[in-house]
């Protein structure tokens, strides 16, 4: 159960620069690849001819070229041709609004009237030269709705990353969870505290001492459909926590933007914004490769958890306080899936 009317990062420019690129987003089979002005192109990976996939193939000068028969498909989805044949005639294939932003490629998998540009999650890092970020990508056999659970309630950190950003403080500090609009906040302060592992290598690497007492805040931003972008970092203590001169904290953006493939599997792109150091290639690199162990000790967990939920499916999950972030973000989610139903 997915919202279909909404942009979902499908890969990154990279992804497409040479080839095409098979890949299902909220159930739907879509190829990418490149027009003849490098545009980023979305069609259903359907050859009208024979029903191959259209992403085993490749491009020659911007048309798709399908690797069973030759035929050759166009950027509107409209056979071009194929060889020895008269094929124009041809119905088209489904063409797939996209977008190429922010360092990803944005499809738009529902109505293609409906697709607006303006709905696209505001990133204003990654269009600034004072940030820096580093990520990737999992395939994870999930409901999404799960990641999204997840990343809206953070008291797990103390369990299941025990060893690089979880601390006690985290069952200590009560999270508080506000809305604005269809945006759901959840926030946590701990002042006072140790850093954990991650963040005092974090803060050698931005000069200060890792073995200061600092206030580390954590602001879960979940943006629907399926995006988590979450505030984090650490500061000298006493200079003011999140509202703390640049100088006295370290902090970055979490990125979590959450792809539906099937209603039990998702593409997970993830990473971190950070503006200290943003030219240092190296600890981009670092960072990346510390937060994707991190991320790893969460696939395993929710993996785990959806093939009980199937295995089990008569049994109810219960909720918490410290569940109120995803239960409201999944409200959402419901109201526009329903929205969506009723429309079409």
């Amino acid at each position: 159960m997915y919202p279909k009317n909404a942009w979902y990062v499908a890969c990154t420019p990279a992804d497409i620069d040479e080839k095409p690129l098979g890949r299902t987003v909220c159930g739907e089979r879509i190829v990418f690849f490149r027009g003849p002005q490098g545009q980023a192109v979305g069609l259903d990976d359907w050859c009208p001819h024979r029903g191959a996939p259209l992403s085993l193939g490749r491009v020659v000068e911007g048309k798709l070229v399908c690797g069973y028969h030759g035929l050759e498909m166009g950027c509107e989805g409209k056979t071009v041709a194929m060889p020895g044949q008269r094929v124009r005639g041809f119905p088209p294939v489904a063409n797939y609004p996209v977008i190429e932003r922010y360092g990803f490629v944005w499809v738009w998998p529902g109505e293609a009237a409906k697709a607006d540009p303006a709905l696209l999650p505001n990133l204003a890092w990654a269009e600034d030269p004072a940030w820096a970020f580093g990520g990737g990508m999992f395939h994870v056999k999930c409901d999404y709705r799960l990641m999204v659970d997840n990343l809206m309630d953070l008291t797990h950190e103390k369990y299941v990353h025990s060893t690089s950003i979880g601390q006690q403080e985290l069952d200590e500090v009560p999270a508080q969870t506000t809305a604005e609009g269809d945006v759901v906040i959840t926030r946590r302060e701990m002042p006072g505290v140790k850093a954990p592992p991650f963040w005092q290598v974090a803060m050698r690497s931005n000069g200060h001492d890792d073995q200061a007492t600092v206030d580390r805040w954590q602001r879960c931003r979940f943006v629907p459909p399926s995006s988590v972008l979450i505030d984090v970092g650490v500061a000298l203590a006493g200079q003011g926590g999140f509202d703390a001169p640049a100088a006295a904290k370290t902090s970055g953006i979490v990125v979590d933007l959450i792809t539906p493939e099937t209603e039990t599997s998702i593409w997970y792109f993830w990473g971190l914004a950070r503006n200290f150091r943003p030219d240092d290639k190296a600890l981009t690199a670092s960072i990346r490769e510390a937060q994707g162990k991190v991320f790893m000790e969460d696939l395993e967990m929710l993996e785990s958890q959806q093939r009980n939920l199937l295995a089990r499916p008569e049994r109810k999950l219960l909720s918490l306080n410290t569940d109120l972030g995803g239960v409201q973000a999944r409200r959402i989610i419901d109201r526009l899936v329903e929205q969506e139903k009723a429309t079409s």
